[in-house]
């Protein structure tokens, strides 16, 4: 059935409120107001009521929320949910605020004592039934499938699935007549409800076939053989219950009629002042203008709803001509590439698309197989190139960095890079949302874009760009460029609202975009014949640990396998039990087999070949494959927008965290060479987070000691442990490097204890002498506190924010959190922010005086190139001079500059 014949039908929805309030609770961002009220959930059960309003436009529309207190169930079963935790503090604060925002939008709300809401459900859609009418249930409880079917069906609006009988059927196994049975049997662990022990979906669904229902199972369990036979007999006592428990009721006393849940009005005044309550500026704004009051969201919340995009697909030579004049006119132009493949150093353009207004865009096919164009792919790009590489043309795109190596693949020099608006959102808000185009259309423009899979397919029925249809790709592409310009027009203002978050973006993210790709293009040379070598001695290492450990075992056992770890260590062997998981098994992670290998053999030798393993899976088998046959180098991705304090990552493959405490992870880097005739330049910021930390709190100790160019480890350990600092020995100063570097991270004293291996009592007294001798950090650390719970936000030297939603939550460990990344996000964030300022000067640098060196890497606090070898101290210099005054501070910057044949001689 189609939107419009469930208008026509006066289709009623039955929304679930409190399904959905606990999956946006943990779905989505923690969203918080000015006054610290959490609004992530209220934020997201709103957008998706409006999107169904806006979608379905009811007749009915009710939202049903289970009432607090004890039900029915739990006086049949006094374990009822026995298991579930509390809930949380912050999802508790948002329940009335979401109940006052429900009913400001002028939908009926209900909740009724003694039953759940999937009872009320139940009794709405019997009556609803008989009245003759459809029903929309919108929920993702699997209970409520019982309900499928006679004009009934269940969509998970949050998940973009819709359950009609045949559905059903299809998830379960079962028809919606027998989901009852089939709970019944698998049990549910969420409510506690005992099921038959080992019966999954498929053993349920199985037996249900064969003999028709629970009752003929319970019947025939005699027949059932193996270990589930004996279980089911073993459950028989129970299931009648677990079938009681999991049966809908539908016969609850409601106090209205059907015809009392068509939705009001809107109060606006009441609607009004909740946005201003809880931040949602767009939604307001939206609001105030008198525009459309449907789904969306905002830079806080929700906005206004899906908006036409006019798409004109070029094809003839005067159209082409006509947007190339169009675009030399406009001030700003967004534009996007269509093409064959993620990887931008494979992909070949299908598409152009470009917008200039919302509204509007245009899409011009270059690749298509069925395109019928006046013009080839060459003729277009030549035609668009003169634009495309005018630096005085501003240029806006989402995540330009692909589009540019593309273009450059293609033969145009991108150039006028002025905005990206997944730049934008990083720098406005980095944890708010994900960046995606997708994600930032529905939360600043509350629009629902089109799938790329809508147009392309999914799984293995999915094609390439070029085999999708013109008409069906202009559509696609010309909605990315306009919303990119809509995104933009809706960011931009906010964003340039603070003078220093606009300097960042414009100064620091904006011109490393072309930073980045530079390096991405160039890659980095490795030798894949050391790797292959080295990968053969991890193995032959990992075979002689295994038999060193089923020695240790008393028996053979599979060392990748936790449960059977778990037999040896704590059953077998009777190893004290260190933590349990969250199902209540013994734990085997890291931390404990560390704290058990001081005492026990096996997990040490466990530990070891879960190290080697990994370096051999993701590093010396992993990095060979990676190679391309065209360049010989591996080219990984940088991401600009994907962590909270600015710092960049990597991936496929990631070299920021190749290890290199271990002598292995050491010949790792080895195997990363210059090719004959260069070296590997690494430059490297010496402690460049403590340093800040001397800027940042102003203690005359610790920059006294970088001032006299102390070891400021060692000029700790001397402050700490009351010697003189040629009498400091090895211990004491990696105990004060432990303690220099584990307050930056919010260490606590227990913390500071197990690193040391010492006792609380010692490691409170360390902490006590440290901020005694370096009382200006004391005061950073609190001021810093007080400042980030005042504002919800810190800030890098640069002005970078650093945003914290937890640091009011109730919950003390989610606010304890949020306190230790407050102080040590302004550190990692100002180092984050200086790099990049060095790596923009530096490429900078090279690039004007066409320098015979090349960036090829960027690691944390590292830089590293490939430089001829007949260049070497003029670089080094170069380089050296760029980095040290890429910043000023109260101390100096220090750049240790190694040179070698591999990426490790280089240190």
């Amino acid at each position: 059935m189609s939107a419009s014949d469930e208008r026509d039908a006066g289709i009623l929805c039955l929304v679930d409120g409190s399904s959905y309030l606990y999956r946006a609770f943990h779905a989505l961002p923690s969203l918080t107001a000015a006054d610290g009220q959490p609004t992530g959930a209220i934020f997201g059960v709103a957008n998706m009521i409006r999107r169904l309003v806006k979608e379905r436009s009811p007749a009915g529309l009710v939202v049903i929320f289970d009432a607090p207190g004890r039900t029915f169930r739990h006086e049949a079963y006094a374990d009822y949910k026995a298991n579930r935790p509390s809930m949380p503090d912050d999802l508790r604060r948002q329940i009335e605020p979401l109940h006052e925002l429900i009913d400001a939008l002028g939908v009926p709300r209900v909740a009724i004592e003694g039953v759940e809401a999937d009872d009320v459900i139940a009794t709405l859609v019997r009556r609803a039934r008989a009245a003759g009418r459809p029903v929309l249930i919108s929920s993702g409880d699997k209970d409520l499938a019982q309900l499928v079917g006679d004009g009934v069906v269940l969509e998970d609006t949050m998940q973009d699935k819709r359950y009609d009988p045949e559905a059903v059927r299809e998830k379960f196994g079962v028809g919606p007549e027998r989901v009852g049975d089939f709970l019944a049997l698998t049990g549910d662990a969420s409510d506690n409800i005992p099921g038959v022990e080992k019966c999954g979906p498929k053993t349920a669904a199985k037996w249900l076939d064969k003999y028709g229902d629970l009752e003929g199972v319970i019947e025939n369990a005699d027949d059932i053989g193996g270990k589930i036979g004996e279980n089911l007999r073993a459950a028989l006592d129970q299931l009648p219950l677990s079938r009681r428990l999991v049966a809908l009721k539908d016969d609850v006393e409601l106090d209205f009629d059907l015809d009392a849940l068509a939705p009001a009005e809107p109060e606006h005044d009441r609607l009004a002042d909740l946005l201003k309550r809880f931040g949602f500026t767009t939604w307001l704004r939206q609001l105030d203008e008198g525009g459309e009051e449907s789904e969306g969201s905002d830079g806080a919340g929700p906005a206004s709803g899906d908006a036409a995009v006019e798409v004109e697909t070029v094809t003839t030579r005067a159209q082409l001509d006509a947007l190339v004049e169009v675009l030399g006119a406009a001030e700003l132009i967004a534009f996007d590439t269509e093409t064959t493949s993620l990887e931008p150093l494979d992909a070949d353009l299908v598409g152009f698309s470009f917008a200039v207004e919302p509204g509007r865009a245009w899409y011009v096919p270059v690749g298509h197989v069925d395109q019928d164009t006046e013009f080839d792919r060459d003729e277009a790009i030549e035609a668009l190139k003169p634009v495309l590489e005018d630096a005085d043309r501003p240029k806006l795109a989402h995540h330009t960095k692909y589009d540019l190596n593309v273009l450059d693949r293609a033969g145009v020099t991108l150039a006028g890079v002025a905005h990206d608006t997944m730049l934008e959102s990083y720098c406005y808000n980095a944890t708010a949302t994900r960046h995606d185009l997708d994600s930032l259309a529905g939360r600043y423009l509350g629009r629902t874009t089109i799938p790329y899979e809508q147009v392309a397919g999914k799984g293995k029925q999915q094609v390439t760009f070029d085999r999708v249809p013109v008409a069906q790709a202009a559509e696609y592409a010309g909605e990315d460029a306009e919303v990119c310009i809509a995104l933009h027009r809706s960011l931009w203002p906010d964003l340039s609202k603070t003078e220093r978050v606009r300097d960042v973006y414009r100064d620091l993210e904006i011109p490393l975009i072309g930073v980045l790709a530079r390096m991405e293009r160039t890659g980095v040379l490795i030798d894949a014949d050391r790797l292959a070598a080295q990968s053969a001695e991890l193995a032959e290492r990992m075979d002689a640990i295994q038999e060193q450990a089923w020695k240790a075992a008393g028996g053979e056992f599979n060392l990748g396998s936790p449960k059977q770890l778990q037999e040896i260590l704590f059953e077998k062997l009777e190893i004290p039990v260190v933590r349990k998981t969250p199902k209540g098994q013994p734990s085997t992670a890291e931390d404990v087999l560390q704290e058990l290998a001081a005492e026990h053999e096996l997990p040490r030798l466990i530990l070891e070949h879960r190290g080697l393993s990994k370096l051999k899976s993701t590093y010396t088998d992993r990095l060979p494959e990676k190679v391309r046959d065209d360049t010989g180098r591996i080219h990984t991705h940088y991401h600009q927008a994907s962590t909270a304090t600015g710092r960049l990552s990597s991936t496929d493959p990631n070299l920021q965290n190749i290890p290199i405490r271990t002598e292995q992870g050491r010949r790792i880097r080895k195997a990363f060479v210059a090719p004959e005739g260069w070296k590997v330049l690494a430059a490297d910021y010496s402690q460049i987070e403590l340093r800040i930390m001397a800027h940042l709190s102003g203690d005359d100790g610790l920059k006294r000691a970088f001032a006299a160019g102390e070891d400021i480890h060692r000029a700790t350990a001397a402050e700490v442990f009351g010697r003189a600092v040629d009498e400091v020995d090895g211990d004491q100063r990696r105990a004060a490097k432990a303690i220099n570097f584990g307050l930056m991270y919010g260490m606590s004293a227990w913390g500071l204890a197990k690193q040391l291996e010492t006792d609380r009592d010692t490691a409170s007294e360390y902490i006590d002498t440290y901020f005694a001798r370096y009382p200006g950090v004391r005061e950073f650390m609190d001021a810093t506190r007080r400042q980030a719970k005042k504002d919800g936000y810190v800030e890098t030297l640069a002005g970078r924010r650093l945003w914290l939603a937890e640091i009011r939550s109730r919950n003390r460990q989610r606010q304890q959190a949020a306190e230790r990344a407050a102080i040590n996000a302004p550190l990692q964030g100002t180092a984050a922010d200086i790099i990049k300022r060095a790596m923009i000067d530096v490429d900078g640098w090279l690039s004007g005086q066409d320098a015979p060196a090349r960036l090829i890497m960027q690691v944390h606090d590292e830089l590293v190139l490939e430089v001829r070898e007949d260049a070497i101290d003029e670089v080094r210099a170069g380089i050296t001079e760029r980095m040290e005054s890429a910043a000023e501070l109260a101390v100096d910057l220090l750049v240790e500059v190694g040179v070698g044949e591999d990426w490790e001689s280089a240190h």
